[in-house]
């Protein structure tokens, strides 16, 4: 009995250890279970992120050319300088030593060292001489890196069109900001697995994805007649004494600017250093009233209307009254009897006011609109100034004032695109600077708006008229004759209105006008801000007109016709 009570005992030890093992090896079981199926994939994603390294791959930032596939802009490598200051232990050696190197000022080296961060730039997009001194240095905490650097080669030159970059690269200003997505491209990566002494496992990349470069772009600028434009206009301000200049060259059939220069300018690549006021695009920005430019639009409207005809006779006092205005002509002390064409030639007010009587107030405005006045161009550069129309129905004087280039703020550009339509046979064309975007090979051209203002009959009436402003003995555009071409065209001379008030000793001088007559190839404007010696249209801008429009005409081998 004794026996077999120890024997059950000895089994029933046995069987509860069994099952003890059972229980243990089942739980290890539903343990590895878990570990090797249940949590695998994400056991296994939590192990490569401790492992896994990404970087950054850099996208090319496209190329700008000129329309004869001169380089405007371009991306290059260059080092640049930052600081991990916990590693620097001596701050004010090291800031000695950098501040001679970098040829920056001790103070301002010393606070960057001794921020509370662990990166700090100092300074970027060095010259190779000077990244190489300082990598020579050696200095502890002191690193340089590549990085894209942004060149124009140009320099001043077509530097309010082009625009230019910050120091990471993106577009702040001009066709750079306008088209930043498209230059920029797209950013990739690669990914990789990092082991413990800190370096890549091999064969262990887990991802990539290639950067797209960025879009090439080729505009519409051609880069010779820019240059004569800028030169122009630098000259006129020494020669007048004003304070801004600015010049657009339009193709009138197509719409594409070939030059739009502002002086004085700026250098793209020291923009830090520049006068803000060097940085405005006048010829999209600056709003302005422009004057007797205007009386082409409001003859155009007449003539279309069948108001008027250049043949029309007018008797044309020496002053008018609007209201508590009076409008007086220059130069005249009696009334006249005078023909359309001769009221344009001379450039009278007092004569333009009654062709838009005439007109009438409500196709007066209807046209302003149809020209595009109060609205903008659409031009693809950054800031374009949209203008004002002030001609509400309740304002008696100032659709009369319009017509002689008052309550109108417009700019360059637009004036521009207006006397593009008259030499394009009355199709306005939206103005553009960018004639193919080029991707991977692959070429879009631009597709400008188009529409129609005025008859192809009328535009070519108003043309003559212009013709004569330049080549009568009597008109006030005699100093923007071009031997060998026919040129037609309208001065302009406004008072600066600023403070409430418009100055008797401030003015605006503008020219806008277009060769040759019968089948214009070019359209240009040009303004002159506050000249002093010669503030009239004809003194300080026409002669810009002149000079460039000659340099144009031969750049693109347009034969004279006179």
């Amino acid at each position: 009995m004794g026996k077999k009570a120890r024997s059950k005992s000895r089994e029933l030890r046995v069987l509860t250890l069994g099952l003890a093992l059972a229980l243990i090896w089942s739980s290890v079981g539903l343990k590895l279970w878990d570990l090797q199926v249940v949590q695998a994939a994400d056991l296994k994603e939590s192990a490569l992120e401790q492992t896994l390294r990404t970087q950054d791959l850099e996208a090319t930032r496209g190329t700008i050319f000129d329309r004869t596939g001169q380089i405007l802009a371009f991306t290059i490598d260059s080092d640049s300088i930052y600081a991990t200051p916990f590693d620097i232990e001596d701050p004010m050696g090291t800031s000695l030593v950098l501040s001679a190197a970098l040829g920056l000022p001790l103070d301002q080296v010393l606070a960057a060292i001794q921020k509370d961060t662990g990166f700090v730039w100092l300074k970027r997009h060095l010259e190779l001489e000077e990244a190489a001194a300082v990598a020579a240095l050696d200095l502890p905490g002191i690193h340089a890196v590549v990085e894209p650097k942004r060149v124009y080669p140009m320099g001043v030159n077509v530097a309010h069109t082009v625009g230019f970059v910050d120091p990471d690269g993106t577009g702040i200003e001009g066709i750079e900001y306008q088209y930043n997505d498209l230059l920029a491209g797209r950013a990739g990566f690669i990914q990789e697995e990092w082991g413990k002494n800190n370096v890549p496992i091999p064969q262990s990349e887990v991802d990539t994805v290639p950067a797209v470069p960025g879009a090439d772009l080729i505009t519409s600028i051609d880069l010779s007649i820019a240059l004569v434009a800028r030169e122009a206009c630098e000259a006129a301000l020494v020669r007048t004494g004003g304070l801004r200049c600015s010049v657009v060259v339009m193709d009138p059939r197509s719409g594409e600017i070939l030059a739009m220069e502002t002086g004085p300018s700026f250098d793209p690549e020291d923009v830090g250093n520049a006068d803000p006021l060097t940085l405005q695009n006048m010829s999209v920005r600056y709003l302005y009233e422009p004057g007797s430019i205007m009386k082409a639009v409001t003859v155009s409207a007449a003539i279309e209307e069948g108001a008027v005809n250049p043949n029309t006779w007018l008797e044309v006092p020496t002053s008018i009254d609007l209201d508590e205005f009076t409008i007086r002509d220059t130069g005249r002390d009696e009334t006249e009897s005078m023909q359309v064409r001769s009221i344009i030639t001379r450039s009278s007010n007092v004569g333009t006011i009654l062709i838009q009587q005439e007109l009438g107030d409500e196709l007066h405005r209807q046209y302003l609109y149809r020209f595009g006045f109060g609205q903008p161009t659409g031009v693809d550069i950054s800031g374009e100034a949209i203008g004002q129309l002030n001609v509400d129905a309740t304002c008696s004087t100032c659709l009369p004032s319009a017509a002689i280039g008052y309550a109108v703020n417009t700019t360059l550009l637009q004036m521009a695109s207006v006397y593009a339509t008259i030499a394009n046979n009355g199709i306005w064309v939206q103005p553009h600077l960018v004639r193919e975007i080029v991707t991977a090979g692959e070429s879009m051209p631009f597709v400008p708006e188009r529409r129609e203002v005025i008859s192809s009959a009328t535009a070519a009436t108003v043309r003559l008229l212009l013709q004569s402003v330049v080549e009568s003995d009597q008109g006030t555009g005699r100093n923007a004759a071009i031997e060998g071409y026919s040129v037609g065209g309208k001065t302009g001379t406004t008072r600066v209105y600023d403070g409430g008030k418009y100055h008797e000793d401030r003015h605006i001088a503008s020219f806008v006008g277009m060769a040759p007559i019968n089948d214009p190839r070019l359209v240009i404007a040009v303004m002159v801000q506050e000249p002093i010696n010669g503030y009239f249209g004809s003194q300080a801008a026409a002669p810009v007109f002149a000079e460039v429009m000659r340099a144009a005409l031969l750049d693109l081998g347009v034969q004279p016709d006179e």
